[in-house]
């Protein structure tokens, strides 16, 4: 398991940051790696992202230094999204089969989780958020038809999308009556061909920072992903399956040069999704 440590950054000093300084802090480069557990550990709300690759052996989540635990779920909570082949999760002996687009939600306490690929050469690709956790909540396996499906936006304004949200206290509850997370909050928004622009208006919400996984798009395609105070905008260019750490203070906001999709996770404060602070378009710079 490899875990590599990002820090906090100041909006002040991230206006006087150029395009190689911004990449450096903010972006994710190579989230899958086959065969390996590739993580990342923000002190942006201490939220741990990364890709999970199982190929012909298992990958077992261990606790670390950078934890300080014996185990990784000690005094955390985790979200998984497989948008790779079949695969399965194993949580302290019980396997949950997860195809293409299924989500799991593991509450703090869980000590062995075991990812394996069903088939070596269509690997499962594991995308994970885990946030620290106060409480313990019910492991819940959440299919994509589990999901909240929030149809969004319109062709003519070219942000005609599906937000499909998974971990998210409606879908949590509706699946166990003890249902929740402590704070992490997780989803995957689609966006409809001839649509490109996800979060347009932008906003921020100081109470929760977030991350992007951007995917389903090639190597001749891009996603220009916005970050910065609503005056002092600055943009990150994102390749297929890369991920972007968005700060509280930040708009994150992002058009492709064709349609895609995303996974959001958002830790801190609270989980009410349209709590956030609107930043009028006419007036970004």
């Amino acid at each position: 398991m490899k875990m590599e440590v990002r820090y906090s950054n100041h909006f002040d000093d991230v206006k006087h940051y150029d395009t190689e300084t911004l990449r450096k802090h903010f972006l994710v480069e190579n989230i899958f790696v086959n065969g390996e557990i590739n993580l990342v550990y923000s002190h942006n709300d201490r939220i741990i992202f990364g890709g999970i690759v199982p190929t012909n052996t298992e990958l077992k989540l261990e606790g670390s230094k950078e934890l300080a635990s014996d185990y990784f779920l000690q005094r955390r909570e985790l979200g998984v999204i497989n948008i790779g082949g079949e695969g399965s999760i194993i949580v302290d002996g019980t396997e949950y089969v997860m195809k293409n687009r299924d989500g799991i939600y593991i509450g703090m306490g869980a000590k062995d989780i075991v990812f394996k690929a069903k088939d070596a050469s269509e690997p499962p690709k594991f995308y994970m958020n885990s946030a620290t956790a106060h409480k313990t909540y019910p492991t819940l396996h959440i299919k994509f038809e589990d999901a909240n499906h929030r149809p969004m936006g319109s062709l003519e304004d070219c942000n005609k999308r599906t937000i499909n949200q998974y971990i998210h206290p409606e879908v949590l509850k509706r699946l166990h009556p003890d249902g929740a997370s402590c704070q992490l909050a997780m989803g995957m928004t689609v966006l409809e061909p001839g649509s490109n622009w996800n979060t347009m208006p932008c906003h921020t919400h100081e109470r929760r920072m977030e991350v992007y996984l951007y995917f389903d798009f090639d190597e001749n395609n891009a996603v220009f992903h916005m970050m910065g105070r609503p005056d002092e905008t600055r943009h990150i260019v994102m390749k297929n399956e890369q991920a972007v750490i968005s700060p509280s203070w930040s708009i994150h906001s992002g058009v492709g040069t064709k349609n895609y999709t995303f996974i959001w996770g958002m830790v801190g404060e609270n989980q009410e999704f349209d709590d956030m602070d609107h930043c009028k378009t006419g007036e970004l710079k």
